[in-house]
């Protein structure tokens, strides 16, 4: 497995991994792979099939431009965009990696090819660097889903050159063959794969990583849960965590608790979950986990297990999430995908409630039969979801299907920990069946946002008018 933790879980802005945050990491990586920019007198983006499709509800435009920039994912502050993108704009001006300057704008910089696809991917760009000489500079990038980009037939060739990387202890492609890892050594998936990280950096570089990703899900939960108001789009759609928040908080606090719910806890965690995709709606810093689409799952059920579950020792239980969710997320990455313009939603919303929910049972203790179990459930309950936002926009129904997948986790957590790990599907099984089911679906069902709500709803509203 040639994947760390620390890309499976990356830092960066809403609202899209792999319309926002792929294109911004793959503008840049273009600059910096062409050399000097000395000569350089022009740029133009051309962008592809579902880039092209939902790239304005998306940010796409935004994100290339800033990474023609230079900023990063990263680094750029979100206060900040719209005033950069604003004043390039007005000077009709892009300083290349913030030093060359050359004629731009976003009207004719940016090429939107809607009714075709580049071959390896479904999200594709291809950039042009024009040079005073009169030749061009030109390479195709693909940003696959979660943040990850790759160069045209450099995923191929990655392939092709077997694993070059400094050997790991516990090799794994397959689920099988970390279960059989753990039978092999005695040890949980955890320690396997902190072993694993280990091999390419010291216990304390990878404990300080993993903290700094939970503070920024943190953050991102609690910032969403105060922050009202409408997000960005021409929707209309408005913020709704923060008042359900303000009335679980009053009702939790107030005199009468008669009217408690057993099921008012799980609301709360839906909270989390739907606040942190607000901030990603509106273009916030949140973490990638495994995708911005479904970023806000897994944080709200780490709160939900930090907080309630008040179980061993809770900074080591964070760790011991966070590591088994990218054991989750690897293998459904390799061996299917996480991008919804691939395989719909069920890669998205999906995977991140299997990472979730394998998780929350090795926090808890759970066998690594256990681990498979909850993340097998979370997944075979989510085979077939469609990527069909409303407006190209990663709001309706993407927030509340956060909110939905962080509960589907819990529950399927909670089923593997009163069950003994046996189980008939296996988690290989369900992952290879997400892959075929994602191939078998209709383009227009995978973030395209011309099937499904994204053309019912608007159908419906054209026709009410």
């Amino acid at each position: 497995m040639d994947m760390s933790v620390f890309d499976l879980f990356k830092i960066g802005i809403g609202p899209s991994s792999s319309h926002t945050v792929g294109p911004m990491v793959a503008a840049r990586r273009f600059l910096v792979e062409c050399g000097p920019l000395d000569a350089a007198i022009g740029v133009e983006v051309a962008l592809y099939g579902s880039l092209a499709l939902t790239g304005i509800g998306h940010a796409t435009d935004k994100a290339v431009i800033l990474g023609l920039m230079g900023e990063t994912p990263q680094g750029v502050d979100p206060e900040q965009v719209d005033a950069l993108l604003a004043e390039a704009e007005l000077d009709r001006v892009l300083k290349l990696l913030g030093t060359q300057e050359v004629p731009f704008s976003a009207k004719t910089g940016l090429r939107w090819h809607r009714g075709s696809s580049l071959p390896e991917h479904p999200n594709g760009m291809r950039f042009t660097l024009k040079l005073a000489d009169g030749s061009v500079i030109e390479r195709v990038f693909y940003s696959v889903g979660g943040g990850f980009i790759h160069a045209a037939g450099e995923a191929q060739a990655r392939q092709g050159a077997g694993g070059s990387q400094a050997p790991i202890p516990y090799p794994f492609a397959t689920m099988n063959q970390l279960l059989a890892h753990g039978k092999a050594s005695g040890l949980s998936i955890p320690r396997m794969l902190r072993a694993n990280e280990c091999a390419h950096m010291s216990g304390e570089q990878l404990d300080a990583g993993i903290d700094t990703i939970w503070q920024v899900m943190r953050d991102c939960i609690a910032h969403g849960l105060v922050t009202a108001g409408q997000l960005p789009g021409g929707l209309n759609v408005k913020r709704r965590a923060a008042n359900l928040w303000r009335q679980a908080q009053d009702a939790k606090n107030g005199d009468n608790r008669a009217n408690d719910l057993p099921h008012d806890a799980v609301h709360q965690v839906s909270l989390y979950a739907m606040a942190v995709n607000e901030e990603n709606a509106a273009g916030g810093r949140v973490v990638t986990a495994p995708t911005n689409g479904a970023a806000g799952i897994i944080p709200a059920v780490l709160r939900y297990y930090a907080e309630d579950c008040r179980s061993g020792d809770p900074v080591k239980g964070v760790r011991d999430f966070m590591l088994t969710s990218a054991a989750i997320g690897m293998l459904c990455k390799k061996n299917a995908s996480i991008s919804g313009a691939e395989i719909g939603c069920q890669g998205e919303v999906g995977v991140a409630c299997a990472m979730a929910a394998a998780g929350l049972v090795a926090a808890l203790g759970g066998s690594n039969e256990q681990i498979e179990n909850a993340a097998e459930i979370g997944i075979e309950h989510h085979l077939g979801m469609t990527c069909d936002p409303i407006g190209g926009l990663v709001q309706i129904p993407c927030i509340e299907r956060n909110g939905m997948g962080a509960v589907k986790a819990i529950t399927a957590a909670s089923l593997a920990l009163h069950g003994d790990g046996t189980h008939f599907v296996s988690l290989d099984d369900v992952i290879e069946t997400m892959r075929q089911t994602g191939a078998d679906m209709q383009d227009k069902y995978k973030e395209t946002s011309l099937g499904g709500l994204a053309i019912h709803v608007v159908t419906v509203n054209h026709a009410a008018c």
